[in-house]
């Protein structure tokens, strides 16, 4: 990767929402959590979350990713707070799209997003992206299977 095309990727957008991810506190007393990792470049990103009903109620996050998972961990904690699973799961398969297939930028309330639009390119960098929502969506279940149990 040339010089050129690292300043084009670690925009200066990304680097200030990889500096202010909300939620970054884990829960004392969560309904589901998740830790995915990225084999590719190692990064983590572990997700506790409650739930009311259908919907998302409380978000802790502990991020340990590149600027681009950051970032991406950023934007999405911003909005996941009152999102149902399949909210969640469009806004991932949105996100895969645009990042892999070309596909346009994820529907509000996930439309921030766009700004990793650089990444496109990167390959190597995608599944750093997608930690955020994948380990969302798998405390969610988690979430799910207990309240079903209990």
């Amino acid at each position: 990767m040339s010089d050129s095309d690292l300043v084009k990727l670690y925009s200066g957008r990304i680097l200030e929402l990889a500096a202010d991810i909300p939620h970054h506190a884990r829960l004392p007393a969560p309904d589901g959590t998740a830790r995915k990792r990225s084999p590719l470049c190692g990064s983590t990103v572990t997700v506790d979350l409650t739930m009311e009903a259908d919907r998302i109620s409380g978000y802790g996050q502990d991020v340990k990713a590149c600027a681009l998972g950051q970032a991406s961990a950023s934007v999405s904690g911003r909005v996941l707070i009152g999102c149902t699973r399949d909210q969640v799961a469009q806004a991932r398969t949105e996100l895969e799209s645009m990042l892999k297939r070309g596909g346009p930028v994820p529907h509000a309330p996930f439309d921030g997003l766009e700004v990793l639009l650089p990444a496109r390119d990167y390959a190597n960098r995608h599944a750093s992206i997608l930690l955020a929502l994948d380990a969302t969506l798998e405390a969610m279940d988690q979430a799910a299977k207990a309240r079903a149990a209990g």
